[in-house]
């Protein structure tokens, strides 16, 4: 019995002392993660450039824990850097009036990811370039092997420099979505649609094996009126003709360094490490220096000019900037969705804040859940009731997306952003034949004909599909509706317009869907505008950071090191199987009817 307790008593000891060590290496690691996500002082040399490092994905909203340049470090992990647009953008007009700043450096390839880096966002950091070129400092974009993202931001330097092995990736735009009925087919899934709108094909990926003309019809006109933007935004900046521009993307599409010279794509070729050695010069160091040229990345000063980018106004009286990015699904959503609940509970705290005066909705969005959309409208129009509401679009605010922004004092739009795609449809999937297949049957005990209607196990009778189609009819009916009252248009006009049609921003402003070409800041002082605020009020962005509790558990499962990067043939596409999947995931609507954008636009 001595010998147990001892025993015991010694397990018990070793125990204790196993979880206290845990406990104070757990508590040093925190320590160590919290010290290195606090933002130091950072100096500015005199002269120095600001280095605008494309390598990231550019999202609307800021991230809710940069987890990747804390853990990075600790793991020794290649981590995607995620910054925010308004960020980006901010910090560019800020460094121009900043003496310090004597010019900017364009580097990198950015990164996108989901509806990160979209054409809509990359025109609002386009015009920021601009407006820092046209206050007389110089802007030298160096580029190595760069994509059409990569290059729309360079041609608006005024000096783009080539690597003498690089290459300029710009053939135009292309969309190549994924079909899966053939496996489905193959594999034994069903699948039943019910649909308004002869170009609603957000369920032809899963009901055909190629494009439908009305989808193919949709889809060229909708890239050709991007690409149409695209092509004038560079040829303006590099000087040449539209014409000249297109002649050479249709003949080599893969533009390599001396033919991006000879017409006029790009200024000069070079190293980097001249480059490098111009720089130093520049500002103001010896050319065989070993320290690099003066510099600021923008991550960095993003962080300084954001202590005084804000505003300067009284506390209570705020302009609220919510981040409608994702898709919209039931519920409250996962990161990275809009979810139904959680955004109108955000909306209607923003709605009974006195100190918020007016709400600007930045929506990226391809749509999701017709209930959760509505969930959402709602708030907005009770809001407007009492304050100004006003819609930024960024790259995607279609279907959905474009129902959650129809009621509001003013829509902004860029000429890039995808919107319209109004209508409807519901998709209903089975399992019989592959659970056959596999040996699994089912059987049934009903108290009616429809007991089982929302079930998996079989396809759905001709009976219930009536049902589910007169529930998408009605909903397709209040959706053009909304629309038609809330953009004072002839209900005729409206259901012209929609049957699921995809417009670009700069066609949706003739339609009558859009109000403006215009960004992010212009949405906001429109909205100040509109709630008498002139310069007086500061920006309070939601949804707000996430708690401590919860940046420590994502932050422990995002520890893994990055696999971002280039992929085979095969896992492209596979991962284009798994993101052409995971929608199924995001379809949750109890009723199954869906407000969506096709997942076809998709554009590289």
């Amino acid at each position: 019995m001595k010998n147990f307790f001892a025993s015991f008593l010694g397990s018990l000891a070793a125990v204790i002392v196993f979880f206290c060590g845990c406990a104070f290496v757990g508590f040093v690691f925190l320590m160590a993660m919290a010290a290195m996500g606090q933002r130091r002082p950072a100096s500015v040399p005199q002269g120095s450039y600001l280095v605008f490092d494309l390598s990231a994905n550019i999202q609307d909203a800021p991230p809710e824990f940069d987890g990747g340049a804390v853990l990075g470090p600790l793991f020794g992990g290649n981590r995607m850097t995620t910054l925010q647009l308004r960020s980006v953008t901010r910090a560019i007009r800020e460094a121009a009036k900043d003496s310090r700043i004597s010019g900017l450096l364009i580097t990198g390839n950015l990164r996108p990811v989901n509806y990160g880096s979209g054409y809509g966002a990359l025109k609002e950091v386009r015009a920021a370039l601009l407006s820092f070129k046209e206050s007389g400092k110089p802007v030298v974009a160096y580029l190595n092997d760069a994509t059409t993202r990569d290059y729309y931001l360079a041609s608006a330097a005024g000096d783009v420099v080539l690597d003498p092995f690089g290459a300029i990736l710009l053939p135009g735009l292309a969309s190549q979505p994924l079909f899966m009925a053939g496996a489905f087919e193959k594999f034994g899934v069903g699948v039943q649609v019910t649909r308004v709108g002869k170009y609603k094909a957000a369920v032809e990926p899963f009901t055909r094996k190629d494009l439908s003309p009305e989808a193919r019809e949709d889809l060229q006109k909708l890239l050709n009126d991007l690409w149409a933007d695209l092509l004038g935004d560079i040829a303006a900046g590099r000087h040449i003709s539209r014409a000249d521009l297109q002649q050479v993307v249709d003949s080599e599409g893969v533009i390599s360094a001396s033919s991006a010279l000879a017409h006029k794509l790009v200024d000069r070729t070079a190293y980097r490490d001249e480059i490098i050695d111009e720089l130093k010069v520049k500002t103001g160091l010896r050319k065989g220096t070993k320290e690099s040229f003066k510099q600021v990345s923008l991550r960095t000063y993003s962080g300084l000019a954001s202590d005084a980018g804000d505003g300067y106004g009284s506390r209570n009286h705020q302009i609220a900037v919510v981040y409608a990015e994702g898709e919209i699904v039931g519920g409250e959503g996962q990161s990275g969705d809009i979810g139904g609940a959680r955004f109108s509970r955000l909306l209607r705290q923003l709605r009974q804040d006195d100190n918020v005066k007016a709400v600007v909705l930045r929506v990226n969005s391809p749509g999701g859940s017709a209930s959760a959309s509505e969930e959402i409208q709602r708030e907005l129009r009770l809001t407007m009731a009492r304050k100004p509401v006003v819609v930024s679009m960024g790259s995607v605010a279609a279907s959905g997306g474009y129902w959650i922004s129809t009621y509001s004092d003013r829509i902004f739009a860029e000429p890039t952003t995808i919107t319209g795609s109004i209508g409807v449809f519901g998709l209903f999937i089975n399992v019989k034949q592959l659970a056959n297949n596999l040996g699994f049957t089912f059987d049934t005990v009903k108290t009616g004909q429809l007991g089982d209607m929302l079930s998996i196990s079989r396809p759905k009778t001709d009976a219930e599909i009536a049902i589910f189609q007169k529930l998408v009819d009605w909903i397709y009916d209040q959706f053009t509706t909304k629309v038609a009252d809330s953009r004072k248009l002839d209900k005729a006009k409206v259901l012209e317009i929609a049957q699921g049609r995809v417009w670009s921003g700069i066609e949706a402003r003739k339609l009558g869907l859009v109000d403006e070409i215009g960004g992010l800041d212009r949405a906001v002082e429109y909205a100040a505008q509109k709630a008498s605020l002139g310069n007086n009020y500061r920006l309070a962005e939601y949804p707000r950071r996430k708690q401590l509790a919860d940046i420590i558990r994502e932050a422990l499962q995002d520890a893994a090191p990055d696999k971002a990067g280039d992929e085979g043939a095969l896992l492209k596409l596979f991962g284009e199987f798994k993101d052409e999947a995971h929608v199924l995931l995001q379809y949750n609507d109890p009723r199954g009817v869906y407000a969506r954008l096709p997942e076809n636009v998709v554009i590289p």
